[in-house]
C-alpha cells in the first residue's frame, strides 16, 4: 500500500502538469481576493473577511480534482499496469485507498500556501488580527472533507471511463450537479421545505465555513465519500 501510495504522489510531482495545477489553483484565488473587482475582493468588500476563498476554493476544486484523479485509474488500464498493480500482495480496498489519501496529501500540499491568505487578511484587520480564526480552521476542515468526497468522485469515474477525458467530464459533472443542482432544484421548486437542498453540498459545506461542525454535516461528506470509494473497489473486482 505504502508503495502505491508513494507511486501515486511522485507521478503526480513528476508531470509538470501536476504543478501547474496547483500554481493555478493558488493564482486563481489570489486574484479574485486581491486583483479582480468584486464582493471576492478584500480591498473591495472593505472587510478583512477570508470566507470568500473557502466559497470560491469550493467550486474551483470540483474542476480541479478531476483534473487530478482522471489518470488515476485510466492510465492503469491504458499503460497495461492494472495487471501488475492487481498482483502485488494487497488487497483491491489497499490499493483504492493507497490512491485516495496520496490524492488527499496532493491537496494538502495545494492548500498550505493558501495561508499566506489567511496572514495577509489577519494583517488587514483593524484592529490587526480581527478574523475570525475559528471559522477559519473550520472552513479548512471543511474544505478538506469536500477535497475527499471530489477525490471518491474522481477515483470512482476513473475506472468507470478508463478514459482521462470522459472520466474528467463524468466528475465534473458529478461534482457540480451535487454543489449547484440540488439547490438548485429546491430554489425552483414551489413546495420550499421540499429539502432537496440538504442532499446536495452547499448547505453542509456553508455551515462549516461559518464555524459550525455539525454531526449531520460529517455523516454527509464522510457517507458520501466512502460510497464513491466503495463503488470505485466494486468496480476494480470486475474490471
Amino acid at each position: 500500500m505504502k508503495a502505491i501510495f508513494n507511486k501515486e504522489i511522485q507521478s503526480f510531482f513528476s508531470n509538470p502538469v501536476g504543478y501547474l495545477l496547483v500554481i493555478s489553483f493558488l493564482l486563481l484565488n489570489g486574484l479574485i481576493l486581491w486583483v479582480f473587482k468584486g464582493s471576492s475582493n478584500v480591498f473591495y468588500s472593505g472587510f478583512a473577511d477570508i470566507n470568500a476563498f473557502f466559497s470560491n476554493s469550493s467550486w474551483i476544486l470540483a474542476v480541479l480534482i478531476p483534473a487530478m484523479t482522471m489518470k488515476s485509474f485510466a492510465d492503469e488500464y491504458n499503460n497495461g499496469t492494472i495487471e501488475i498493480l492487481k498482483t502485488l500482495p494487497v488487497s483491491h480496498t489497499h490499493i483504492v485507498l493507497a490512491k485516495f489519501w496520496a490524492f488527499m496529501v496532493v491537496i494538502f500540499i495545494t492548500l498550505t500556501p493558501s495561508l499566506v491568505f489567511v496572514y495577509s487578511t489577519y494583517q488587514l484587520g483593524n484592529p490587526i488580527g480581527n478574523i475570525d480564526l475559528g471559522s477559519t480552521l473550520t472552513s479548512y476542515f471543511g474544505l478538506a472533507l469536500l477535497a475527499s468526497t471530489y477525490i471518491g468522485i474522481g477515483l470512482f469515474s476513473s475506472i468507470v471511463m478508463l478514459n482521462n477525458v470522459s472520466a474528467f467530464i463524468l466528475s465534473t459533472i458529478i461534482n457540480f450537479t451535487l454543489y449547484f443542482g440540488f439547490t438548485a432544484i429546491e430554489n425552483v421548486s414551489e413546495i420550499t421545505s421540499s429539502g432537496w437542498g440538504n442532499f446536495g453540498i452547499t448547505p453542509h459545506f456553508e455551515g462549516m465555513t461559518r464555524g459550525v461542525i455539525d454531526s449531520t454535516d460529517l455523516i454527509y461528506f464522510i457517507s458520501l465519500t466512502l460510497a464513491f470509494l466503495v463503488w470505485t473497489k466494486i468496480k476494480l473486482d470486475h474490471v
